[in-house]
């Protein structure tokens, strides 16, 4: 009985976070983006195997909204690309919130990808997985104060 209530309350909230998600489309509409059903699913697919992958919960849903509305307004991110990107940004957030030891908050991660990958990264997800967020992990847990700081030299 436990095993169907759950399967209820997880369906519920899958059906929450995809309205959630469907709704951002409005806010979007303005960049000429828009995710289709399918990009939709496959956002919510890639956010609980990366829940799972690292062992996170989240009780809400709200991190995808979080991340399509901090970057629909990027540059580097068109029609073509915006699925894709939102599943790699995602993916990246959840790694990265246990790669940084929850020490700073979803939003102000969030702010930090967005700035990275709109400057420092001119929309290269890989340089900001592979050498920004991984500096600023690597900073967090060897006690950088000023953790943002992306030189080899520690302040």
């Amino acid at each position: 009985m436990k095993n169907a209530i759950e399967l209820f309350e997880n369906n519920n909230l899958e059906k929450q976070v995809f309205d959630d998600i469907q709704k951002c489309n409005e806010a979007t509409a303005e960049y000429g983006l828009k995710l289709r059903k399918e990009d939709i699913k496959d956002i919510i697919k890639t956010r609980n195997e990366s829940l799972l992958k690292t062992g996170r919960i989240e009780f809400n849903g709200q991190i995808i909204n979080k991340i399509i509305k901090a970057f629909c307004d990027s540059p580097y991110i068109y029609q073509d690309n915006y699925s894709d990107t939102i599943n790699e940004l995602v993916e990246i957030f959840y790694n990265y919130k246990n790669e940084t030891l929850d020490y700073i908050t979803d939003d102000e991660l969030i702010e930090i990808m967005k700035d990275n990958f709109d400057n420092y990264c001119q929309g290269s997800l890989e340089l900001l997985e592979g050498r920004v967020l991984y500096k600023i992990a690597d900073n967090i847990r060897s006690g950088v104060k000023n953790y943002t700081n992306l030189d080899n030299e520690k302040d």
